[in-house]
């Protein structure tokens, strides 16, 4: 739609008079996220209708209370679409908001990118990726955020529990402007059969990771990662530097797993991806993460054979059922795969994140929710063909791990025996985990992802960043840290220095026009904004020294916003045309999936073995302690990446302007980030972390962490 995104369309009243209902705008093709399960008793029902009747004028009521019932039993939630904006969502520059605050602005800048779009699967029903990971629960709780965001005070402080703003209270400049739970509930009732209950009664939600704590950057938030986890299996598998002429098979183009083909080129393999959501396939085609595709099994084989034998660096979509690709390439006489994993959203198997073998995608939709037992019989025969024809493939010498994604757990509760023999837990399963075998060595080390994001959303802007973070490795580089940890360094400078060449900003790309409601005027900036974000990996020490640096950068105006403004007087036909000035503060933040973040069993916290991996203290003190640290918000979600209920996980966003206030938080608060959760591992026995954190009280006055003493298995296997 041609329109352009206007804050006063969100801001302003809209019940004096009631909005019209945007029809045309959701009937425009597009993505939508399929029906969600409504297993509710008619009290519940009208429970659930009363609960967003709370945020409506009782004048209101008898109108909107049929056309919300009426939601209910069609999508089996309440979005409110009367309150959906009649367009795309953009995020405009940060000075192209008019909140009071500018602190709170580039909260809202992080919000409206979230639901850009470009970047989100399914932004009409306000989900920013994994199938069900929500910004807000519905569209009141959006329109009412946004406006008291608009007119906070640094003083204040915005609450959210799930999705639902409680308020603003009185607090502090030193306290988050915003504090943020999703999905947390009883333990007793943390079921997933408990939240489709009370999700479709709209009174909690799953955030995800980065979705409800606004922090998404598209399929780059995950892309440096897969890559580092794609040549790390090269080197501990397949002994090999470089992955020439190597074919590495997965599934998934959606919200995270859209970073495998950009991984899977940088990383300098054949990439191989299948995906049965046409939608989600031609995003990324469009988008450029996706060299090509095809949907006929046999010239696939005939591209995969042809690249190989060339050594072509490619990646190559394939629009269909992963399980009849496996099953493909198992039929083949020739070994044509040596690397194998899987990210299809099986933490959420039976709505939308797994869609099995013989059926269409329009028919899963319907089937999930019509027919769930059917459903859910068909996705654990499919699940089962699928790890079968793996396993033949593995036999002959592939070699596959686990992505996270809850995929060997959904094989074995689909009745596969996946432990490895002489386990002894129930999460050591036959194949790896990539964090137990790759990505966990890297996190006991303090290394993890680090963010950031141009609030002027400038190219230059951008480029400027980077240069500062070569500066930055290059000083780190200069220092005694050990071996393993420069090599971080370097892998790291090496991926920055080459970031802006891969292209991989995923945002807004048209011009936006705002109302300012300060002046009678319109203007329109002539630069065609987007989100400029950025990802590297970092430890304790990385971290702290890019966020002064960028903070600094602020500072001095290294980094500095400049545009050229059309401005039109109202009524005068007269143009004039300006440049002006703008700071041009930095965002940083990070992915939840990091060294302290998270307590997830079956993936960040898979390598810890001393029992303490199904606690999660360590993502709940982590927010407390950035909190009393100087985040600007935080958020703590139940679930993230392998499901809700199966993951505790924390986030935070801090905003970066130049200011001495904003260099001390950053210098306090990054320094627990990460020390929290290397300390923990470092508890667990890992000798990477043992060595992290002794470094790191050498060089931190007031720093004193228990540190454990180590049991000979000799004496302990001597008593039993």
């Amino acid at each position: 739609m041609a329109k352009q995104f206007n804050q006063g369309d969100i801001t302003n009243d809209f019940f004096n008079p009631l909005i019209d209902y945007p029809t045309e705008f959701l009937a425009l093709p597009g993505p939508r996220a399929p029906k969600r399960p409504c297993n509710l008793t008619n009290e519940e029902k009208k429970q659930a209708v009363r609960n967003v009747l709370r945020y409506v004028p009782k004048e209101h009521h008898s109108l909107l209370a049929k056309e919300f019932a009426a939601e209910l039993e069609k999508y089996g939630h309440i979005y409110a679409y009367r309150f959906c904006p009649d367009f795309w969502i953009q995020a405009p520059e940060l000075w192209g908001i008019t909140a009071r605050s500018k602190t709170c602005g580039a909260i809202i800048l992080m919000i409206l990118n979230n639901l850009d779009p470009k970047v989100a699967q399914f932004p009409r029903e306000l989900v920013t990726y994994g199938g069900n990971g929500q910004v807000f629960s519905n569209w009141l709780q959006f329109r009412l955020v946004l406006r008291y965001l608009e007119d906070m005070a640094n003083d204040q402080t915005l609450v959210l529990y799930s999705g639902h703003p409680l308020g603003v209270f009185p607090s502090s400049p030193s306290a988050p402007r915003m504090t943020i739970t999703n999905g947390m509930m009883i333990p007793n009732y943390s079921t997933k059969e408990l939240y489709n209950k009370f999700f479709a009664m709209g009174v909690t939600q799953y955030g995800q990771m980065t979705a409800g704590s606004f922090c998404y950057i598209g399929p780059q938030g995950i892309v440096h990662g897969t890559t580092i986890t794609v040549m790390n299996a090269g080197r501990r598998y397949l002994g090999v530097e470089s992955l020439a002429g190597k074919v590495f098979v997965t599934s998934g183009l959606g919200g995270m797993s859209g970073a495998q083909p950009k991984a899977g080129t940088i990383a300098g393999c054949i990439a191989v991806i299948a995906e049965i959501n046409e939608d989600a396939l031609r995003k990324r085609l469009e988008q450029k993460w996706l060299d090509e595709y095809t949907k006929d099994l046999d010239k696939l084989i005939e591209k995969i054979k042809l690249y190989r034998g060339m050594k072509i660096v490619v990646s190559i979509g394939y629009l269909g059922n992963v399980v009849d690709l496996w099953e493909r390439l198992a039929a083949e006489d020739e070994l044509l795969v040596e690397l194998g994993s899987d990210q299809t959203s099986l933490h959420n198997p039976y709505l939308g994140g797994y869609y099995p073998a013989g059926l269409t995608f329009e028919e899963s939709n319907v089937m999930m929710t019509a027919n769930p037992a059917e459903f859910e019989r068909q996705v654990q025969s499919s699940l089962r063909r699928q790890i079968g024809a793996i396993d033949k493939l593995a036999a002959r010498g592939m070699y596959f791990w686990d992505y996270g994604n809850a995929f060997l757990v959904e094989c074995q509760r689909a009745g596969v025996p996946m432990l490895k023999e002489g386990a002894k837990d129930d999460k050591t399963f036959r194949y790896p985990s990539y964090m137990q075998d790759i990505m966990g060595d890297i996190f006991s080390m303090g290394f993890g992802p680090f963010r950031w994001v141009c609030t002027s959303n400038k190219d230059e802007c951008l480029k400027k960043s980077d240069e500062i973070a070569v500066k930055v490795f290059d000083e780190l580089l200069k220092t005694d840290a050990p071996e393993p940890v420069k090599q971080q360094y370097r892998d790291n400078r090496k991926w920055i220095s080459e970031a802006d060449k891969h292209q991989l900003v995923v945002g807004t790309k048209v011009g936006n026009q705002f109302n300012s409601k300060h002046h009678d005027f319109v203007y329109r900036s002539r630069h065609a904004p987007s989100i400029q974000a950025r990802i590297l990996y970092s430890d304790q020490a990385g971290r702290v020294a890019l966020a002064l640096a960028f903070n600094a950068a602020v500072k001095s105006k290294e980094i500095d916003a400049r545009s050229i403004f059309i401005i039109q007087p109202f009524p005068s036909n007269r143009v004039i045309v300006m440049m002006m000035s703008f700071q041009a503060p930095v965002v940083i933040s990070r992915d939840h999936h990091d060294v302290s973040g998270t307590d997830s069993p079956f993936r960040e916290t898979s390598n810890i073995t001393d029992g303490s991996a199904f606690t999660a203290d360590m993502a709940v003190q982590n927010v407390i302690g950035d909190a009393c640290r100087g985040a600007t918000w935080v958020s703590i979600h139940n679930g993230g990446g392998v499901g809700w209920g199966d993951v505790i996980n924390g986030g935070f966003g801090m905003y970066l302007d130049g200011s001495e206030s904003a260099e001390h938080k950053a210098r306090s608060m990054l320094a627990w980030d990460v020390s929290n959760g290397v300390t923990r591992r470092a508890w667990a026995g890992n000798s990477n972390a043992i060595e992290a954190i002794n470094r790191t009280m050498a060089n931190s006055n007031g720093l004193k962490v228990t540190m454990p003493n180590i049991a000979d298995d000799k004496l302990i296997d001597s008593l039993y």
